[in-house]
């Protein structure tokens, strides 16, 4: 079966073969305080910075998902409240989340701004002139959902002050893990704020990871395997070429060669288009039998979600996606 789901997506093909010598070799078995297991920590945080090209002075940790992240933000960040834009699903679900935490009451001394910067439920993200705007607008902290499109696009890291993604997307990986990226400047309103008190607290994590070590036992098979995809992924920038020239494609693809199809493209607003998540609309009945026959066909396309749950369907645009790939699907999608 050939996956184009957004998340979780296609793994690359080469981590059967990583979690094979993470048994053999005995990584699975290592303590987390262990010098092997730091090591590990190390590299994976070295090769973090070195291929995403994150600024030296931000730092990394990995943690267990990116609804940790929301919490991590409100619990460890937030001094009054929390600021969410949002145009989607996803948006929504990180404010009732944040909101549970930090419950909102004067939303004019917001502290924080909460943007997800790639919305899969409809195939829109903010880009980065956007949010050199909102960080041009907004004084204190902005934090940033990136979790389908960290490591399929290049991400101008100065933008914000946290970015957090899961690994189950672009970098080619199964669920379980996700890596936190933050600045000095959210460091230091941790430091004021001064919240310490979960196994989660940004305090307790930086403190861990300042000597390599995880807060709690980590998922330790899943930081082996991030690093060994990030040891064979390519420089950020090789990277997002290659995803926005796919996205280029897709988009044309579906305007130019479906056009005798009922599906239209979902969002129409080349400003806010999705380099890595093409959403594609029908009716019901028609997006139903187009899933039926891909499944049929071998392969498994993103189903609708949120408001558009029966009326779309997704298509992943993830680095672990071969060119192959692509031209199967989109040779099933010519038959319609």
């Amino acid at each position: 079966m050939i996956s184009f789901y957004p998340g979780p997506s296609k793994v690359y093909p080469q981590v059967a073969d990583y979690a094979v010598e993470a048994v053999h070799q005995g990584i699975v078995s290592l303590n987390h305080r262990s010098a092997g297991f730091m090591d590990i920590v190390k590299e994976t945080v070295r090769l973090l910075h070195e291929k995403l090209d994150i600024p030296a002075d931000y730092h990394v940790a990995l943690v267990s998902s990116a609804t940790e992240c929301w919490e991590i933000v409100a619990q460890s960040l937030t001094a009054a409240c929390s600021l969410h834009p949002y145009n989607g699903a996803f948006g929504k679900k990180w404010a009732e989340y944040a909101y549970k935490i930090k419950p909102p009451t004067n939303l004019s001394e917001a502290d924080v701004l909460c943007i997800v910067q790639n919305e899969t439920a409809n195939g829109t993200q903010v880009n980065m002139e956007t949010l050199a705007q909102f960080r041009h607008d907004f004084s204190a902290l902005i934090a940033v959902d990136a979790v389908s499109s960290m490591a399929g696009i290049t991400l101008d890291w100065s933008l914000a002050d946290v970015w957090f993604a899961s690994v189950q997307k672009c970098f080619g990986l199964p669920a379980g893990l996700a890596v936190l990226i933050y600045s000095p400047a959210a460091l230091k309103r941790a430091e004021e704020i001064g919240e310490n008190s979960h196994y989660n607290s940004l305090l307790f994590i930086h403190e861990n990871f300042s000597k390599f070590q995880t807060p709690y036992t980590p998922n330790g098979l899943g930081i082996y395997l991030l690093m060994r995809v990030l040891q064979q992924m390519p420089p950020i920038a090789t990277v997002d070429a290659t995803t926005k020239k796919r996205a280029i494609d897709w988009y044309t693809f579906v305007e130019q060669e479906m056009n005798a199809s009922p599906c239209t493209l979902l969002n129409n607003d080349l400003a806010v288009r999705s380099d890595t998540v093409i959403a594609v609309q029908g009716l019901e009945k028609e997006i139903s039998i187009i899933k039926k026959a891909a499944q049929q066909s071998g392969i498994m396309l993103g189903n609708g979600y949120g408001d558009w749950k029966n009326t779309t369907f997704r298509i992943a645009n993830f680095p672990a996606i071969t060119e192959e790939e692509i031209g199967t699907l989109k040779q099933f999608l010519r038959s319609f």
